[in-house]
């Protein structure tokens, strides 16, 4: 009878930590998706710090369930604490990359390099940051791939932010003929720049010859406009000069053989 007793107190004491476990699980995701919603629909709050503050309430939740769910089975919270002294050093050692993610996180919070929605160059890998939690960042390439990097491996290496600046600078490099005018072509770049409502006029663009090639007369254009504008300014700006080319008289070269015949 004492083994059916113990038994079927082992068995309660697992259903009831199952339904903590279950109710711990889902307050933290209840917590974490109404500090994010919060935070996003505030105009003042940076949604960077929602993303981590939503994540750092989920696992301070889902610890206080681990320790609730020990409990349950007769550990104490002194012995908890005793035991968790005790195995400090092998966890450590153990969660080394994890510890130092974790840390890597808060100095990015901290120091904000970069935040939710913009578009950056971390660890070697480029895309817009969809996501920053304790332990990753969450970016999304171009073509909408989802990358995955740990927050030590993004605050140890380089950052390239190329969203934190409201303006970027558009560098265009023609080649035109030894034999056009250069100044013609020059002039024929600046107009069709400052035709362009997103190229700004302070600074002012910048167009000079910039190389003597083996085959082209090298001509840059340094133009400024919105960074929002810069990828649909950059390819529709170097189409429109290349028509502007053809119907000034412009011509660009291209690669070609000059076959020589000999005599005798």
């Amino acid at each position: 009878m004492a083994f059916v007793g113990q038994y079927s107190n082992i068995v309660t004491d697992t259903i009831t930590a199952l339904i903590v476990l279950i109710i711990g699980w889902t307050i933290a995701g209840l917590v974490a998706r109404m500090i994010r919603r919060r935070v996003f629909a505030s105009e003042t709050l940076d949604d960077t710090i929602g993303s981590f503050a939503a994540s750092m309430a989920r696992w301070i939740i889902l610890l206080i369930t681990g320790i609730a769910i020990m409990g349950l089975f007769g550990i104490q919270a002194t012995s908890l604490v005793a035991i968790m002294g005790a195995a400090t050093l092998a966890i450590g050692l153990a969660l080394q990359g994890t510890l130092n993610d974790l840390a890597a996180g808060f100095m990015l919070i901290i120091f904000r390099p970069y935040k939710i929605g913009q578009y950056v160059e971390v660890g070697g890998t480029a895309g817009t940051v969809k996501d920053i939690n304790l332990f990753v960042t969450e970016l999304a390439t171009p073509d909408n791939v989802q990358i995955i990097v740990p927050n030590g491996q993004a605050w140890g290496s380089v950052i390239t932010n190329y969203s934190h600046h409201t303006t970027r600078r558009i560098d265009l490099l023609f080649g035109i003929d030894y034999n056009d005018d250069a100044d013609k072509a020059m002039a024929i770049i600046l107009r069709v720049a400052e035709e362009d409502g997103r190229i700004l006029k302070s600074p002012e663009p910048w167009v000079k010859v910039t190389d003597l090639g083996a085959s082209s007369v090298d001509i840059t254009a340094r133009l400024w406009c919105s960074a929002d504008d810069y990828w649909n300014a950059k390819f529709e700006l170097t189409k429109a000069m290349k028509e502007a080319f053809d119907a000034e008289g412009i011509s660009i070269p291209y690669p070609h053989v000059v076959q020589i015949r000999r005599e005798g």
